[in-house]
């Protein structure tokens, strides 16, 4: 355990002696400000932002460790990007900086960045950071839904199902297949959940699945989940039982837990439900 503790500590000082030689080494102001963003992206992006560029991986969530670098680099080149900007209020929500990550948000949203303002609608919705305002985060979300980005999109159909003016379902479809086409995970992932529902439109289980594909090909785990499903099944396309496992098992490595009780039904397919109907237990032989 020491050795590996040691190796740990080891490359994670040599990672960051290689981030500040390649600051260090920026020769001009507009490389300067190209080198910041590069460091921003890489410790802060967020994966489902539209502004990201496609060879950015992107993070789920800052790591703590990473926190103060991110912060750093992404302050420093917020001033020529509304990406940098937005991540910077990642970064700053990160290090439990409420006041200032809310602030950061206004400012992204106000040069455009439809991420800022899901982020920010969320918090006015929530009420986490800010007094909560529904009207203002449904002002938020639609106005991101209306620049293409699918979060926005889903965001307000939630907050009107909480109460409030309904989305309008053909319009938030109409939405999604915009930014499907742009190639989003996450909106070619609830386009599909619509189009097999029939929400919005005429049902598609093919062109649902179709979707689905897509989105999980890009590691999305509600979509490799949906995958699994359709493919042990058969819905919209061949039934294929192996292709539905491995489906599910890389959705549940992903933390889904539909995919992991859908690999416990296939392990476990004798069901004990109580007399009201309600699921006991499975069993296994």
């Amino acid at each position: 355990m020491t050795t590996r503790f040691g190796a740990s500590a080891l490359a994670h000082l040599i990672g960051f002696a290689i981030l500040a030689a390649f600051a260090a080494s920026r020769p001009s102001p507009g490389q300067a400000q190209s080198a910041d963003l590069v460091l921003c992206d890489r410790l802060a992006a967020d994966p489902a932002d539209p502004d990201k560029p496609a060879d950015v991986r992107g993070v789920a969530e800052i790591a703590a460790a990473d926190v103060p670098t991110a912060l750093k680099f992404c302050r420093s080149a917020a001033g020529g990007s509304r990406r940098a900007l937005y991540q910077l209020g990642r970064a700053q929500a990160a290090n439990q900086q409420m006041p200032e990550a809310v602030a950061t948000y206004r400012k992204a949203a106000d040069r455009g960045s439809s991420s800022a303002m899901v982020e920010l609608g969320v918090l006015l919705a929530t009420g986490h950071g800010i007094a909560k305002d529904d009207d203002q985060a449904r002002r938020l979300f639609s106005r991101a839904a209306e620049a293409g980005n699918p979060r926005g999109v889903v965001n307000l159909a939630a907050l009107s199902k909480a109460g409030g003016p309904q989305a309008d379902p053909v319009k938030s479809r109409a939405l999604l297949a915009k930014a499907a086409e742009a190639n989003s995970a996450e909106a070619q992932y609830q386009l599909g959940l619509m189009m097999a529902d029939g929400t919005g439109g005429p049902q598609d289980d093919v062109a649902a699945r179709g979707l689905f594909e897509k989105a999980a090909g890009q590691g999305h785990a509600g979509a490799l989940e949906r995958m699994g499903a359709f493919s042990l099944s058969g819905r919209g396309g061949p039934q294929d039982k192996s292709a539905a496992r491995a489906y599910f098992e890389k959705a549940a490595a992903l933390g889904n837990d539909d995919a992991r009780a859908a690999l416990k039904r296939a392990e476990c397919p004798y069901v004990i439900k109580d007399k009201r109907g309600n699921v006991v237990t499975n069993l296994c032989f």
